[in-house]
């Protein structure tokens, strides 16, 4: 009689290191706020409306999320506009970015990314997960890994049971 074989985790015995890039995700409100409300004929924007917009807004709402400032019609804005909107939610807003939604989120990575000390990455066998319950911005896994690339031996995405080959670093001749 054959005796069994205990079973054996090869995943595990690997040596891969996963980044789940859900862990860094944003934990901080994020608002929008679009222009394109205050557009008369839904074309142009006067200076006019936007002052009093301004003058009656309640700011407050914005308190410590990160707004993106935008206009979602085809219209042309003037810079200042931004600037005024940008002057109004500074003393609330935890930060303010031009773009919508995505765009926000994205800068929100940025700042959490740079929070990662990429050394610990050094000569590793990187997975970055591919999927998850929330949606993470394609240019965070290209920041994430042009970051990696200078320091990770091999650079993977998906999960450790099947990954798609991205990057290996070539061993060293002697």
């Amino acid at each position: 009689m054959e005796q069994e074989q205990p079973l054996i985790n090869r995943v595990t015995q690997s040596g891969l290191v996963t980044l789940n890039l859900e862990d860094h995700y944003p934990r901080v409100g994020i608002a929008e706020l679009d222009l394109q409300q205050l557009l008369v004929g839904g074309l142009m924007l006067r200076e006019k409306d936007l002052r009093e917009f301004v003058r009656n807004h309640d700011w407050s709402q914005y308190r410590d999320k990160v707004v993106a400032v935008h206009c979602s019609a085809d219209a042309i804005i003037p810079t200042w506009a931004y600037m005024l909107v940008t002057v109004s939610l500074q003393p609330f807003a935890r930060k303010v970015v031009f773009g919508n939604r995505a765009d926000a989120v994205a800068d929100a990575f940025q700042e959490s990314l740079n929070q990662i000390d990429w050394n610990s990455y050094r000569d590793a066998k990187v997975v970055v997960k591919g999927c998850g319950d929330l949606h993470v911005p394609e240019s965070v896994f290209v920041e994430v890994t042009s970051r990696l690339r200078a320091v990770a031996a091999s650079i993977m995405y998906g999960e450790p049971c099947s990954t798609v080959p991205l990057f290996k670093r070539p061993k060293s001749g002697g």
